[in-house]
């Protein structure tokens, strides 16, 4: 009886690691998109991928998950350079682009 209980807490707190991952890409894919229609720049693939995580501190002092998600971005159309965003659990901390040709 305890191995099911072990195994549906388990599988709970997966589920809702992985809910919490997806909102969290959604709040940087939203405000990636954003800073490149600012820049008048093209978003690529509509895509970002997570590149790295790990555990830090943020600016309080307060451990938290820093997930970093990579995206292309074209400032002509025929170019490709690559962005790098950075999430402090909900919070942008910093996005970063390749240098890119203006036109």
């Amino acid at each position: 009886m305890w191995v099911e209980i072990v195994g549906i807490l388990l599988f709970t707190l997966a589920f809702l690691y992985w809910q919490s991952s997806q909102k969290i890409k959604e709040i940087a894919w939203r405000a990636t998109k954003r800073r490149c229609d600012e820049l008048e720049l093209q978003m690529l693939d509509g895509y970002i991928a997570m590149v790295k995580l790990r555990l830090g501190k943020n600016s309080f002092g307060k451990w938290q998950l820093i997930r970093y998600y990579q995206f292309e971005f074209s400032a002509t159309g025929g170019d490709r350079y690559r962005g790098m965003i950075t999430m402090h659990a909900r919070q942008i901390d910093s996005i970063q682009l390749d240098p890119y040709r203006i036109q």
